[in-house]
């Protein structure tokens, strides 16, 4: 049964990602607010694909500044993409995924080149101009995925345009969780898995749960870019600590307990 249930979701996936392909052709043509709407859509109806059910919590929603994240899947961007529809940094290997690679680069996705100093140095005065525009933009500064485990040494250099604009930084952690509520690996995109074996991996997990718990806001002026790392990357850690204490003690006082409290999904 689960094995028919895989082939449904790619089979759903193809439809999706076909449609998605069609709208790209004239995505960069529409009206601002209306390119916003469909990206949240279209990123709200992949996670149901997946049957991944999001829960925003108490995120408020931010219109300009940066938002960095602790960085697991490249599930992410569409994570946060279904609930503030925004312009990300991602590394310039994404560019060559199969489709996904061409819609992201179609949603105005800015790709930097590991590495590359000027390619960073370009990058950071795009972003620096565009968050001056009154821009949603965001990165992780961990330049890498994980587990999500640990969040790992987040790279400052990504974080001067924030300064320079002077605009809010927004840390949101990112954690996958199972239908019990435990930290869940499934999204990962880590080591040497490949896209595909990735996807697989997905198509055959029954229920996946992500959650985002937000920080408090910093005013990026405030400090230089080495100590507004350090913060972010303190106020992520401690987000997702506190998640994992949450359950431990529920666990521990409630031990029959199931956790009902997850929204229902956004599709």
């Amino acid at each position: 049964m689960q094995q028919f249930i895989a082939l449904f979701r790619a089979f759903r996936l193809a439809l999706h990602i076909g449609y998605g392909l069609t709208m790209a052709l004239v995505y960069p043509r529409l009206p601002a607010a209306l390119r916003r709407r469909i990206l949240q859509r279209w990123s709200a109806d992949l996670l149901h694909v997946f049957n991944v059910e999001l829960d925003a919590g108490e995120l408020s929603v931010p219109h300009d500044g940066l938002i960095v994240s602790n960085h697991i899947s490249w599930l992410d961007i569409f994570v946060l993409n279904a609930v503030v529809p925004m312009r990300f940094v991602a590394k310039s290997e994404v560019r060559r995924w199969p489709a996904i690679g061409w819609l992201c680069a179609r949603a105005n996705t800015l790709f930097i080149e590991r590495g590359n100093a000027r390619a960073a140095a370009r990058i950071n005065k795009q972003l620096g101009e565009l968050m001056q525009q009154g821009e949603c933009l965001a990165v992780f500064p961990e330049g890498t995925s994980t587990d999500g485990a640990q969040v790992a040494h987040f790279h400052a250099f990504l974080l001067q345009p924030a300064i320079d604009a002077k605009v809010s930084l927004h840390p949101i952690a990112i954690r996958y969780e199972d239908s019990e509520g435990e930290r869940s690996t499934a999204a990962a995109y880590i080591d040497d898995i490949s896209f595909g074996a990735s996807l697989w991996t997905l198509f055959n997990t029954k229920k996946l749960h992500v959650r985002l718990l937000p920080a408090p806001a910093l005013h990026a002026a405030d400090f230089e870019r080495r100590e507004l790392a350090q913060r972010a990357h303190a106020s992520i850690s401690a987000a997702l600590q506190k998640a994992e204490s949450h359950k431990l003690h529920n666990a521990l006082t409630h031990p029959q307990h199931s956790d009902t409290n997850l929204l229902p999904s956004t599709t």
